[in-house]
């Protein structure tokens, strides 16, 4: 083989190498691979009592219901709408401790490391780089239909 190809072949073996090395290492945007994949299905009649925390920006509850996923759900009412967050933990696999909590009613907090993202908008504060997952919903006649 001749010196020019040789060097050629050498060089893009290095570039795919590195940029093969690079994405494996990148941050996965969604969860780890070990969240468990249940069915989402809610609906929440707001005009009940007790739904009156979601009546206001900032208030939030968390769904234990039927079809709320493995250990529930955290609903927060925000400027634009709703947040809807799985209680597990998106940067962990399910363990003790990896439930996710409301903290000081500004922040979602992992008791298992310290991990915290901003209640309103889910956006990762302390440990985790991985936000929460989070669910679509619809809104209509104040009731609030959650789904995945």
């Amino acid at each position: 083989m001749k010196p020019k190809k040789l060097a050629f072949l050498f060089t893009s073996f290095l570039i795919i190498s590195s940029l093969s090395i690079i994405n494996s290492c990148r941050e996965r945007d969604d969860t780890v691979s070990c969240f468990p994949d249940s069915v989402i299905s809610v609906q929440l009649n707001l005009s009940l009592p007790q739904y009156y925390e979601l009546q206001t920006v900032g208030g939030w509850k968390y769904i234990d219901e039927q079809q709320s996923g493995t250990r529930g759900l955290i609903v927060v009412r925000t400027t634009s709408g709703f947040k809807v967050y799985d209680r597990n933990a998106p940067h962990l696999c399910p363990d003790n401790d990896t439930t996710l909590e409301v903290k000081n009613g500004t922040a979602v907090y992992c008791p298992k490391d310290g991990a915290e993202w901003i209640l309103i908008t889910g956006q990762p504060s302390k440990v985790a780089k991985t936000a929460p997952k989070t669910y679509g919903y619809n809104y209509v006649n104040n009731i609030l239909s959650i789904y995945n």
